[in-house]
Order: C-alpha cells, then structure tokens, then sequence
C-alpha cells in the first residue's frame, strides 16, 4: 500500500488529517506531497485552514485536510 493510499484510506473514513495527525497515526512527514498525488489522481481533497497554538503558546495556522467523495 502507498502513502497516498493510506491517506485516502483515513479521510474516506470521515476523518479530517493534518501533518501531524499524519505523522502521528500513518508514519507520513510529506502529507501535503501526498495530498497532491491524490488530487492529481482525481479525488476531490479539500483543506482548510485551522488556528492552532504551538508549544510556544502562539498562534499558528495550519492546514486540515477532508475528502468529499464517495
């Protein structure tokens, strides 16, 4: 199984992933390169993005990826 795959795997199961989810829970550090191979491949993977505080405690945005298929 590729990464893409994998990745495709978790957001068809209603699940949002960003880079650290994906990191986390998949082994993936490239998601956004992964993303890409999705969409080129035709699925429709949406993002948007999401204020966050880092261990810093600053605000940081950051993308959360979604799949709207199937």
């Amino acid at each position: 199984m590729t990464q893409a795959q994998r990745v495709l795997d978790y957001l068809k199961e209603g699940k949002t992933i960003t880079t650290l989810n994906a990191f986390k829970e998949l082994g993936i550090t490239r998601l956004a390169a992964r993303v890409h191979e999705l969409k080129q491949d035709g699925y429709d993977v949406k993002k948007h993005t999401i204020s966050v505080t880092n261990r810093f405690d600053e605000k940081c945005a950051i993308a959360e990826y979604y799949y709207e298929g199937e």
